[in-house]
């Protein structure tokens, strides 16, 4: 089982709703854009076709407004992806951005990590 980094606060319904690998599948295909969720959904939708009627039941309950942007959550979605043995160039194409920003995007994971209390401040 992989160890995946944990959501962060915006992307943490989708993840709670449907797990990290099809929480991830999700922001790819649904990301950047208005999505409505209904609580009573007819079997029409895209949403329902890509996650079944009770996720998409499930992730109208778990989103408070009914009209949402999705995210996109591309830098957690590299260090997700990164976890999984992905390259930089794979993690690049998939998230149609340059291994540049892949691999800033993975930087930034280690950047904030707590600094040791031990070390001295340099300035």
């Amino acid at each position: 089982m992989t160890d995946y980094p944990a959501p962060p606060a915006h992307v943490e319904p989708y993840v709670r709703v449907l797990g990290t690998p099809a929480a991830i599948d999700f922001l790819l295909t649904f990301g950047g854009g208005e999505m409505y969720f209904t609580h009573n959904p007819q079997g029409r939708s895209r949403l329902e076709e890509v996650v079944g009627s009770q996720k998409a039941v499930a992730l109208a309950a778990a989103i408070p407004q009914l009209k949402a942007r999705v995210p996109t959550a591309k830098p957690w979605i590299a260090q997700c992806l990164r976890t999984e043995g992905a390259s930089v160039a794979e993690i690049a194409r998939r998230l149609h951005s340059t291994d540049v920003s892949v691999r800033r995007w993975l930087q930034a994971e280690f950047r904030q990590k707590p600094e040791d209390p031990r070390q001295m401040r340099l300035f």
